[in-house]
């Protein structure tokens, strides 16, 4: 089954000038913990929740003046749509993440996998094999900054 099969397609984006107050506006009425960040029709960053705690609250930036550009993530790691989902599994598992933006290979934003997607759509062995990388200890799995291991940057 490809990545496609399992996606969301739909998916809520930021733009980077946004202030990160409107981004958590945005989570709270979503129900979501990431946003991916577009500029110009560019994925150029993803913003989590714990972005705006860690860089942006804990940092004492004012909500409604600091943008997302600011706190967000720049490094993305991504899966393309017509990959295996258990690759994209495996892949979220060694990076230890729970979710990954999915791109098709123009580089376009189509959706979103997390390993939740992958347990109630294709494989619930390999999506909990995924999540128990993601709650090891970094040191545990031999963690690396994902590069040998997936694309990222700019999709």
């Amino acid at each position: 089954m490809r990545v496609f099969d399992v996606m969301t397609p739909s998916v809520e984006l930021i733009h980077p000038d946004n202030t990160i107050q409107d981004a958590a506006l945005k989570m709270a009425e979503g129900d979501l913990g990431l946003l991916p960040v577009a500029e110009n029709g560019q994925l150029v960053g993803m913003l989590t929740d714990r972005d705006i705690v860690v860089r942006g609250i804990a940092q004492d930036c004012n909500p409604s003046e600091t943008t997302v550009r600011e706190v967000m993530t720049e490094r993305i790691r991504y899966c393309f749509d017509d990959e295996s989902a258990d690759d994209a599994a495996a892949v979220m598992g060694h990076l230890q993440i729970r979710r990954m933006p999915v791109v098709d290979r123009e580089r376009r934003l189509v959706g979103m996998v997390s390993i939740a997607d992958i347990a109630r759509k294709h494989d619930r062995a390999k999506a909990g094999e995924a999540l128990e990388e993601v709650c090891a200890p970094a040191s545990a799995v031999g963690a690396t900054d994902g590069a040998s291991a997936r694309r990222d940057g700019p999709a």
